[in-house]
């Protein structure tokens, strides 16, 4: 933090009257591991810091990012040269009808700094868990720091440790076994658990597919298979522009034409989630309910949408989309799933989600990995990979049976240019109908 203060205090002095800046910082030093057979393929530790410069004079604005060095003096210069050019571009650029600036001086700082735990211990507990299966996974742990400062006072400053184990267990015969354990705390009572739920499912992999004809089944969907419908819904479905130009694919939800069952209650918590608690435009972010026992609450908004549609910027990303979403907890206990599922599909994962009706809010996708036909309770046998197509407003409505009173932390495993902080705290989902198509 001091570093990014002292660039800070240096680009206050360096800039003139007239203009103004927004200053972003970003920063990670990882430890990540690759597995294969159960085996340390590959290990090695990334660390790296970089800046947005966003650089505004009357009306005119322009971003550019550097990369840091660590060393003072040439970060310095590396900021002077980013500010040069910029000062270079923005008479080349129109001005921006919708610039809508933050000018609060407001103040916002937080750090989790629950220790991590031992890379050696994890190492330990991951060939202990996976003696003897094939475990293909990767692990990345470590702390990532945000900050943000502006020409007008406003400073955030945000530090979250975290890991993530993300791994499949493969049986012999190809199939596989997709599963995952992330958060603060390494608990491992926790993860070993998770490991023996994964090697039980992988022993039903050796059993003979199970055929399914077309048709509507009752469906559990664990918490990987609803966060693939719950992400679809995320691409744009509480973003302020998309209702406010009728593009989200749940118009119909904010219009109050559609509901959802009164178990589902959805918040973007970026309270205590590993979201920094301000956006990249220079304004505070808080919890915003967006759905609340099954109708529209909330929705999410970013400066523009705020200039372009007349409302209050609550600090959205600059797509509008849930970084730290949260399902409300249901009353089905995790040893009752099978029983209260009865007979129908136990479905672990979905991939290869799109929208095959957007406003209707209509979803098709793939059964994948670790599905299950379950009878009486019980599981039977794999079943062959399916595609499903029903709509949210089923699914997550008239169809929605119980939700989970156990929910997951699955935290996004995308580590492209950095890694990410978006996280999803899941229940499972017990469906009463999920229609398969082929």
């Amino acid at each position: 933090m001091n570093t990014f203060k002292a660039l800070v205090e240096w680009l206050k002095q360096a800039t003139t009257d007239k203009e103004q800046f927004h200053l972003g910082y970003a920063a990670e030093s990882s430890e990540f591991v690759r597995f294969n057979h159960a085996k340390v393929r590959q290990a090695g530790q990334v660390q790296q810091a970089s800046l947005n410069l966003k650089l505004i004079n009357n009306g005119r604005h322009a971003d550019l990012g550097i990369t840091l060095a660590g060393t003072p003096a040439l970060d310095r210069q590396r900021l002077a040269a980013g500010l040069q050019q910029l000062r270079e571009t923005l008479p080349l650029l129109p001005h921006d009808p919708y610039l809508l600036l933050n000018h609060n001086a407001w103040q916002s700082h937080n750090e989790q700094a629950r220790p991590l735990p031992d890379l050696a211990q994890v190492l330990k507990e991951i060939s202990q868990a996976a003696e003897g299966v094939d475990l293909v996974g990767f692990y990345a742990a470590g702390p990532i720091s945000r900050g943000f400062a502006s020409s007008n006072g406003a400073f955030g400053w945000h530090q979250a440790n975290s890991f993530n184990f993300d791994f499949s267990l493969f049986h012999a015969n190809g199939e596989a076994v997709k599963a995952s354990y992330a958060g603060h705390t390494w608990d491992s009572a926790e993860f070993a658990a998770r490991v023996q739920l994964a090697r039980e499912q992988l022993e039903f992999l050796g059993r003979p597919l199970h055929t399914l004809a077309p048709g509507q089944y009752r469906a559990y969907l664990a918490p990987a298979a609803l966060e693939e419908i719950i992400s679809i819904i995320t691409w744009g479905g509480f973003s302020a522009q998309a209702i406010a130009s009728k593009g989200s694919s749940l118009q119909r939800l904010y219009a109050g034409e559609q509901h959802l069952s009164p178990l589902l209650t959805v918040d973007e918590q970026i309270s205590g989630s590993l979201s920094q608690a301000f956006s990249t435009e220079g304004y505070p972010r808080g919890d915003v309910r967006l759905i609340n026992a099954g109708k529209a609450c909330g929705q999410l908004v970013n400066s523009r949408s705020a200039a372009e549609y007349g409302l209050s910027a609550n600090g959205a990303s600059s797509d509008e989309s849930p970084t730290a979403l949260q399902v409300a907890a249901g009353t089905l206990a995790q040893a009752d799933i099978l029983k209260q599922l009865g007979t129908g599909l136990y479905i672990s994962n979905l991939w290869y989600l799109n929208y095959s009706d957007l406003p209707a809010a209509r979803l098709t996708g793939m059964t994948r990995f670790a599905t299950f036909w379950v009878e009486d309770g019980e599981i039977k046998a794999p079943v062959s990979t399916m595609r499903f197509d029903d709509s949210v407003y089923q699914l997550l409505g008239s169809q929605l049976e119980a939700l989970t009173a156990d929910r997951e932390l699955l935290l996004s495993a995308s580590t492209y240019g950095q890694r990410n902080t978006a996280s999803n705290l899941l229940p499972g989902a017990l469906v009463k109908r999920l229609t398969l198509t082929l």
